[in-house]
């Protein structure tokens, strides 16, 4: 009856991790409720560097920077996948925090640019105003549910793992238990699969950067402006995947 321990494991397993879960989604939706209440009032118009903060995150702010300033032929982002510095004068704190990433000799690839832009001052002051006006969500939120989300990843497997372990455990007559311990095992590994099903469906913070008032005001977002800005609100809302130019596409290919 070794097998009943291997069970009582995976059951500690999946039901803490599904447990921490829950109680972390529910604090979550707990405090997006209560920053919607607070500023219910507030009727923000979200700048470009908002709304791709909003959509992508920091890596999102950085691109958008990097294909704004390649618009404006002030840098250079070549198919190869460097980028070069065309004016060294940024004429915003985010350009500066680009221009700075690509360093004193003007040219750099774009993947570590891109990765340096986004931890800057600038980003996290633009993420620290967007959580305080209610449109994002705070650090703290979208990584314990990201932690939780893991964990039950880990118990789903923890399960299988029990379970292949009591299936191999030499007993007399255990071959007519196998269907039942089958079975036993499979009820833990549902719950673990099932908590990851409604947390995908849901939409946890951890999948993104919005809060739900977020969400709503970046809708207003996508259909504005037009030419050349249409293009960026692309990039903002999509990405550099919406970018028309394929010069560009192939720039930001090169990770």
């Amino acid at each position: 009856m070794l097998w009943v321990l291997f069970l009582l494991l995976a059951w500690t397993a999946a039901g803490v991790s599904c447990t921490r879960l829950c109680l972390t989604s529910m604090r979550a939706a707990a405090a997006d409720a209560d920053v919607h209440a607070d500023h219910a009032h507030h009727c923000h118009r979200l700048t470009l560097y908002e709304a791709a903060f909003l959509s992508g995150g920091p890596a999102r702010v950085a691109d958008l920077t990097l294909v704004s300033m390649a618009r404006q032929r002030r840098i250079l982002l070549a198919h190869t996948g460097w980028a070069t510095v065309v004016d060294p004068d940024g004429r915003d704190e985010m350009e500066r925090s680009v221009i700075g990433a690509i360093g004193p000799g003007g040219q750099s690839r774009i993947a570590p640019v891109r990765r340096t832009a986004a931890a800057t001052e600038p980003v996290r002051r633009l993420s620290d105003r967007l959580v305080a006006a209610g449109l994002a969500v705070p650090d703290a939120a979208r990584t314990d549910v990201s932690d939780a989300v893991t964990q039950v990843r880990g118990a789903a497997l923890g399960v299988c793992g029990l379970g292949a372990l009591a299936l191999m455990l030499p007993s007399q007559g255990f071959q007519e238990q196998r269907l039942l311990v089958s079975l036993w095992f499979a009820l833990p590994l549902v719950l673990t699969l099932s908590c990851l099903v409604i947390a995908h469906v849901e939409g946890p913070p951890c999948t993104r950067w919005a809060s739900p008032e977020g969400l709503r005001v970046l809708e207003a977002v996508a259909g504005r402006g037009g030419g050349d800005l249409a293009d960026l609100v692309s990039v903002a809302v999509w990405g550099v995947g919406a970018v028309e130019s394929p010069e560009l596409r192939a720039a930001f290919a090169h990770r």
